[in-house]
């Protein structure tokens, strides 16, 4: 998958490789912006094996998104009928789950978080066997709840996570495309 939008740059996708970009994530998911990714306290070991963790399971995936070439952005996708929400919705055919995180910056680009939930959104649309996506953010994060509705997100509800209250939210392929104009 690329991308390429004249006010951010291509945008492209690789798989990660959790022990090689275990130093990088760790610096990402342990950094001040990331404290909705619940890793503030991690060391690289644990980052480490979080990421061998999703690498081995058929159910979990994750990609490192590139920003011109360059490592910028953090994308996971689950199977929500077997992972992080199993019991606390009905699942339908065609649901995956996804999470993605920018990684923190010295120079951000106007727009940039809002093409990469795009350029995710895209990415998952790409499988035709993907009718809508699920998301579950922590209640209290506006910024993303503000994305996802960008993109064409509707929450549902509320729902008690082991971890944290989340909105659990989904978006179509055609209030993706609605939404953004992007055909999926």
């Amino acid at each position: 998958m690329s991308t390429t939008t004249a006010a951010v740059g291509r945008l492209t996708l690789r798989p990660l490789d959790p022990v090689e970009d275990a130093e990088l994530l760790h610096g990402w998911v342990t950094h001040p912006k990331a404290a909705y990714w619940m890793m503030q306290h991690a060391k690289l070991v644990d980052v480490e094996r979080a990421y061998m963790d999703i690498a081995a399971d058929e159910h979990s995936h994750a990609l490192i998104g590139l920003h011109d070439g360059e490592p910028a952005f953090l994308m996971e996708y689950y199977d929500p009928a077997h992972r992080e929400l199993v019991g606390l919705y009905e699942p339908r055919p065609g649901d995956v789950g996804m999470h993605f995180l920018v990684a923190p910056t010295d120079r951000p680009v106007h727009g940039f978080t809002r093409a990469v939930i795009t350029a995710v959104m895209t990415r998952l649309f790409d499988d035709p066997t993907t009718s809508r996506v699920v998301v579950e953010p922590d209640v209290s994060n506006t910024a993303v709840h503000a994305l996802n509705e960008a993109v064409g997100f509707v929450p549902e509800r509320e729902i008690q996570k082991p971890e944290k209250q989340a909105l659990l939210s989904f978006c179509t392929r055609e209030q993706f495309v609605a939404a953004t104009g992007v055909p999926a």
